[in-house]
């Protein structure tokens, strides 16, 4: 088939398949208010307000809106917004609207929706109904409501409280939190199906709060709440067991707020104080490393409903050593924790010893089982966890700390003969296998019995925003691998391994950070992240290492340029992703501070305070400090780029004058770094690294004039070494970037998919599920660690070529830039982006004949640069593209024809 009959089916095809696409009104969605669908206990005055718009036609767009909201949803249906009527507003903004009505009360439910005009000037009809509740943001808020601890501390604690509902209930809020952990109980049921709820916080300065609408678990007459309280990350200490560090932030502690509001507008509050009565729990050991003992003889029968004789319990006493300030509510919070998946496992293999069993769950990802066991009361079944196993089939600990400081473990012990269920609420742990070891009573008798065990997979319940797919199905696995781990660390921190550590090491959230964000909504973690960042910040204005900072490491472990910098780049890349300038904003004065810090460590502008390259790949094994690439050069980099970004932040909140500064600043850095570590003679810096050279490479700080020869040292470097890579934690994302920024791509796609050099199908040929912490998949270092997973921003920027447009950040406009490379066929990828869905596929075939689909939400526009030929033309739906409806030619730049776009589904045909 020649070139142009082959062009001429494609636009054919093309053209039918846009015919079938139905034009079609402009539609509201996805109503949000503070990135959440009808969220509880929003405590800022004046939240904001998003949506999204639809529909089926090319080119729509907004150009005006209104929202409504109003104090009841029958109001809201009959069209009365009593709280806010915004009018028309001209404008085609769907995203952080800030609320402009009625003041609001705590507690109080709003209800609200939006209709929007399209391009001619024609309504929507309105959206669906959202809500949102707001909650507790002044310490006054809280009444009567005291934080309260039992009398004696023990491992759990129980709490737990009698009150009556008078008749007529409407409706009753229940605002908890309980440190380190807590789950509530109304009635005998649990509130909600959240788990090691609150999240966790830097405790001496703030606690997070829980927001429970408990209206279904109440009667009218006698009702009881109850809380249980185990340690978490307020409370660790070893005991035996492993644990990265001990440390306490006191005895444990709850404040409950329960409001019961009625029909005839009367309100009764609860609220902790001396009279609930508190009791040692049935758990008898917790701890977030090393694990969880459940005793189920010591559980007090139906000490959660009314009723129950609590004469045999203590007062609670009141604790006022934290205040109620500093209680926060959805603002600093993030995504719950839930039961994701449960996964069933794919091999039960009888071990060695007596009441020896392994589980292989198949997939390495963080777990808390669920166990149905039979046995005579005072039986036990414990529990070991392990990512690798030995040869004799029991589960190895060497890659989770447990060599040198013990195992963790769950364990349970039955209540009754009858066969019972269990699984843990405050503990989860990242692992593939699952020893289960029985025992008898220990005044002897039969041993527990297994009857089934499954692994409930619990992360953040963020949204998934991204999907990828090749036509190598090794890519998919890669991408996969990368997946798994990053899903395994997503809890209330994005943590660096699920077992081990549990920390928030910080340079993994600003490196991997669009890689995450194209997988995962998690706006509302990284904001968060920002809260404990700031949270942890010292007077001298030093972002530790990890936030949290539960613990204090030494020296650069504490004070690592490359892993604060992500109290800058964290928000920076927030409003790129998400247009959203709230981090910005709100967190400005101390990120000055922190490059204050920056430069009173600098001397000459150069900064050694840093790690380095972190696990890069030198002659040390197992890897760990850098080897190649070492502080002064990773550290001044990120220096200077938080100046850079500085500048831009300035610009964006008008602060001029501070713009100037740090655009000064940047500069003089930039030519600190230069000086000093740029090699003249040879075209390269440091020792002439992949990191040393991609680093200033990608950030900018190569002088003009040199970037080729800085380049051709970068390639030089992979092809000595037949394209095995050396970067690090710290370089790699740079080497990634430095090479598709230099067009070749296909380097990168060939350093990837060999597997005879450490990488990521070393790893899959190794048998890894998750991201390993080590390029070589060490059996020493972390099996679940997405810090290497850089190639994820990849694929989808680069190689499906899905960009955010810097001068039109929270993609309201786009880049479509794909990059081809031999070996694939076709690539496909879509990403959910805050105004919509960014959809791409290409394809080759016929030789050099070239297809690229790309779908642009409404509302929004896209440049799409078309890989093609100078000589020839390019069609879109079968006509030349140019002249298409809603395709305007832009220009030509190299290899690539480009086009601006408005909104909807084309197909681009090209010869290349």
């Amino acid at each position: 088939m020649t070139k142009t009959r082959m062009l001429f089916l494609f636009g054919w095809i093309a053209a039918a398949l846009s015919a079938t696409v139905l034009s079609g009104e402009i539609r509201v969605a996805d109503l949000r208010c503070e990135y959440a669908v009808d969220p509880l206990g929003i405590d800022v005055a004046q939240p904001r307000l998003s949506w999204r718009i639809e529909s089926d036609t090319r080119g729509q767009r907004q150009t005006a809106w209104q929202v409504l909201a109003a104090s009841s949803r029958d109001r809201l249906d009959a069209g009365e917004g009593d709280l806010w009527d915004s009018g028309r507003v001209d404008g085609d903004e769907t995203l952080h609207i800030r609320y402009a009505g009625a003041e609001l009360e705590p507690s109080q439910k709003v209800y609200w929706k939006v209709r929007s005009w399209d391009r001619d000037g024609n309504p929507s009809d309105w959206s669906g109904t959202a809500t949102w509740t707001m909650g507790l943001w002044s310490a006054d808020h809280w009444g009567p409501a005291q934080w309260i601890a039992a009398a004696e501390e023990s491992p759990s604690i129980l709490f737990r409280r009698e009150f009556e509902v008078r008749g007529g209930l409407k409706r009753a809020i229940a605002y908890v939190s309980g440190l380190g952990h807590y789950e509530l109980y109304v009635n005998g049921e649990k509130s909600g199906d959240d788990l090691l709820t609150p999240g966790w916080t830097k405790y001496d300065v703030s606690a997070l709060y829980d927001t429970h609408d408990i209206t279904g678990l109440l009667a009218e007459g006698a009702n009881a709440v109850g809380m249980e309280l185990a340690n978490g990350m307020y409370h660790v200490q070893r005991e035996g067991r492993f644990g990265k560090f001990q440390g306490s932030f006191g005895d444990k502690r709850g404040i409950a707020h329960i409001r019961l509001e009625y029909a005839d507008g009367t309100v009764d509050v609860v609220g902790t104080d001396e009279s609930w009565r508190s009791h040692a729990g049935p758990v008898t050991f917790t701890n977030m490393f090393g694990g969880e003992d459940h005793d189920a003889r010591l559980e007090p029968d139906g000490w959660k409903a009314p009723g129950f004789d609590d004469s045999g319990w203590t007062d609670a006493r009141l604790v006022g050593d934290i205040s109620r300030a500093t209680l926060r509510g959805h603002r600093a919070g993030s995504d719950p924790v839930r039961v994701i998946e449960k996964r069933a496992p794919v091999e039960v293999r009888e071990l060695a010893g007596p009441g020896a069993t392994l589980f292989d769950f198949g997939q390495n990802t963080s777990y808390m089982p669920r166990l149905v066991v039979s046995g005579p009361r005072g039986s036990r079944v414990r529990l070991i966890s392990g990512e690798r196993i030995y040869p004799d089939g029991y589960p190895s600990r060497a890659s989770m700390g447990g060599i040198h400081r013990g195992t963790s473990w769950w364990e349970y012990t039955k209540a009754t003969d009858e066969d019972e269920i269990w699984y843990p609420r405050f503990f989860y742990i990242g692992s593939r296998y699952i020893q289960a070891q029985t025992f008898a009573p220990e005044d002897g008798g039969e041993r527990a019995e297994v009857v089934s065990l499954h692994g409930r997979i619990v992360h953040a319940d963020a949204e998934a925003t991204g999907t990828f797919k090749a036509s190598d199905p090794l890519l998919g696995r890669i991408r996969d691998l990368v997946r798994w781990a990053q899903r395994s660390n997503m809890v209330s921190v994005l943590t660096d391994c699920p077992h081990r550590e549990k920390l928030g090491w910080l340079e993994q959230i600003h490196l991997n950070g669009p890689s995450l964000r194209y997988e995962w909504d998690l706006a509302r973690v990284f904001s968060k992240a920002m809260f404990d960042m700031a949270d942890s910040q010292t007077e001298d204005g030093l972002i530790p290492n990890i936030a949290p900072e539960f613990t204090e490491f030494r020296g650069t472990f504490r004070a690592a340029a490359e892993w604060g910098a992500a109290f800058i780049q964290v928000p920076w890349q927030q409003y790129q992703f998400n247009g959203d300038t709230a981090l910005l904003e709100r967190f400005y004065p101390a990120m000055r501070e922190y490059f204050a810090y920056l430069e009173s460590r600098a001397e000459g502008d150069i900064l050694d305070e840093g790690l380095g390259d972190w696990f890069d790949l030198g002659p040390r094994r197992p890897p760990g400090r850098a080897q190649l690439t070492l502080p002064p050069i990773t550290a001044t980099a990120y220096f200077f780029n938080n100046a850079r970004v500085l500048t831009e932040i300035a610009s964006i909140l008008g602060k001029e004058e501070d713009a100037r500064a740090y655009g000064i600043r940047t500069h003089e850095i930039r030519t600190a770094f230069n000086n000093a570590f740029f090699n003249a003679e040879g075209g390269y810096y440091g020792d002439n690294t992949q990191a040393a050279n991609a680093m200033p490479l990608v950030l900018g700080i190569v002088e003009t004039e040199e970037r080729d020869r800085v380049f051709a040292s970068l390639l030089g470097d992979l092809n000595e070494r037949d394209y095995a890579l050396t970067a690090g934690a710290v370089g790699y994302r740079y080497l990634l970037q430095a090479l598709t920024q230099g067009g070749r791509d296909d380097v990168i796609h060939r350093m990837i998919t060999q597997d005879d050099k450490p990488g990521y199908a070393w790893q899959l040929n190794a048998g890894a599920t998750a991201l390993t912490e080590s390029w070589e998949a060490h059996a020493t270092t972390s099996n679940n660690h997405f810090m290497l997973g850089h190639i994820t921003e990849w694929f989808y920027k680069d190689l499906a070529g899905i960009r955010l447009d810097p001068e039109r950040p929270g993609f309201a406009g786009a880049i479509i830039e794909p990059r081809p490379v031999d070996g694939l066929d076709w690539v496909e990828a879509a990403y959910k982006s805050v105004r919509g869905p960014v959809k791409v596929r290409w394809e080759r075939s016929g030789g050099d004949t070239f297809q690229l689909r790309v779908t642009v939400p409404a509302n929004t526009t896209a440049e799409v640069r078309v890989p093609a030929r100078n000589d020839t033309a390019v069609q879109e739906g079968g006509v030349e593209a140019d002249a298409a409806e809603g395709v305007s030619f832009v220009r030509r730049a190299a290899d690539r024809a480009v086009y601006r776009v408005d909104s909807g589904t084309y197909t681009f045909t090209s010869v290349w």
